[in-house]
């Protein structure tokens, strides 16, 4: 343990070393390997960030969570084959509690862009969503200031609404003015009750919380008609069902509902959130083995960059080499202490590139509004690269070092 310790330290040296008298010389010829960990961490560590932020905006459409439309959310169905066909109905709610044994939740959503008055303030394009009472418990809505909508509310039709982050901001000035106020909507006084917590910008659209107004649906509807909004059914299933069995089951279900022969196709679709996490996956994942095979590239130039260095410095140390061989030093010694140094300068190019992508982190967080992060598998990842590439580039020439005869490398010079 002492003697690999020895080894270790001594690489570290005659690499530091190298640094020092060769500085120009040994950075040129690690520049390689730093662009090439610079494009692995750096695809990495965006790409990461991106599907965590992703996934995150996946899940708050809710977990274990169908979506029934009359649209296809994956885009594979051409819209005039969905145009035609007929919107969820809050009526049909009812009947899936009665056929879909293994739902947990359903809820139904009116939607529509429609604008906000308040004194001389106007907002346009605010998300109206009138939501029934199940909406909560798939959907994570946190409050910070006033209260949420009641059953109350829900059961008689109340004018109470709740408002996003930035509607408050934007109607208020300050967003913690908003409770206790009336703003205009679909020209109707309504009482904002509660503030929904600032949820920042999403990836992938969903519900955009900070510019909503939610209200119960049985008021919303007697202001507006549902064929004039875009109404939408989530149904929410059991922890322990399975993604599988809750869409046929919901399938069966919704064709019995809309009475649709054996030989009819659907006139509805599931969309499953769980899907699109999945589907998601699998995009981000080819970007980064993409991404990898081209830094890949870089890596294999910095290889013979570092393997360059190593030659020279053989041939430069032949006769220190020579006298530690005189002196008793094995072979397996002068190998580890070359592959070491080699390895060691490798890392010191990698340390070059991680510097270089915190500041692109730093520096794309603040352009795309959210946090770029590089994790510790990532910089695991960085320096086991840093070592493979070292011993493969330095492996020849510490063999050629190893071999040497004591006499002659002394004579040398």
């Amino acid at each position: 343990m002492r003697r690999t310790l020895e080894i270790l330290l001594t690489g570290l040296k005659m690499a530091l070393g190298e640094f020092r008298s060769n500085k120009l010389r040994t950075f040129l010829s690690l520049l390689g390997v730093t662009f090439g960990i610079f494009c692995i961490i750096g695809v990495m560590a965006t790409v990461n960030s991106l599907e965590a932020n992703v996934q995150k905006d996946i899940k708050a459409l809710g977990s274990n969570t169908i979506f029934i439309d009359k649209w296809d959310y994956s885009g594979q169905i051409p819209w005039w084959k969905l145009i035609n066909r007929p919107s969820p109905k809050f009526e049909e709610i009812a009947l899936l509690r009665k056929s879909v044994h293994e739902a947990q939740n359903i809820a139904f959503a009116l939607q529509r862009m429609d604008k906000v008055e308040f004194e001389d303030e106007k907002l346009d394009n605010v998300r109206m969503y009138g939501i029934t009472e199940d909406f909560s418990n798939i959907q994570t809505i946190e409050m910070v200031d006033g209260r949420y909508l009641q059953q109350s509310d829900f059961d008689f039709a109340t004018n109470n609404v709740v408002v996003g982050y930035k509607v408050a901001e934007e109607l208020f000035g300050k967003p913690e003015r908003a409770v206790g106020k009336q703003i205009v909507i679909y020209n109707k006084y309504v009482n904002v009750i509660g503030l929904i917590k600032k949820q920042g910008t999403s990836m992938i659209g969903g519900w955009e919380f900070d510019n909503c107004v939610l209200l119960p649906y049985a008021f919303m509807k007697t202001v507006v008609r549902d064929d004039y909004s875009d109404p939408v059914i989530m149904l929410q299933g059991k922890e322990a069902v399975p993604m599988a069995a809750l869409r046929d089951e919901t399938t069966g279900a919704m064709r019995s509902i809309r009475k649709l022969k054996p030989t009819q196709q659907d006139n509805f679709s599931l969309n499953d959130i769980d899907a699109f996490g999945e589907f998601a996956a699998g995009i981000f994942a080819g970007i980064n083995m993409g991404g990898f095979f081209i830094a890949l590239l870089s890596l294999v130039v910095g290889m013979f960059g570092v393997a360059n260095i190593m030659f020279v410095t053989v041939r430069e140390r032949t006769s220190q080499i020579g006298l530690k061989k005189a002196l008793g030093a094995k072979r397996s010694t002068i190998l580890m202490e070359f592959l070491m140094e080699s390895a060691f300068l490798c890392i010191m190019g990698g340390l070059i590139g991680l510097l270089l992508v915190f500041v692109l982190t730093l520096i794309i967080s603040k352009l795309m509004g959210f946090p770029i992060f590089i994790s510790f598998n990532i910089m695991i990842l960085a320096i086991s690269i840093c070592i493979v590439v070292g011993v493969l580039a330095g492996i020849i020439p510490a063999s050629i070092a190893a071999k040497m005869d004591p006499v002659t490398a002394i004579r040398s010079k």
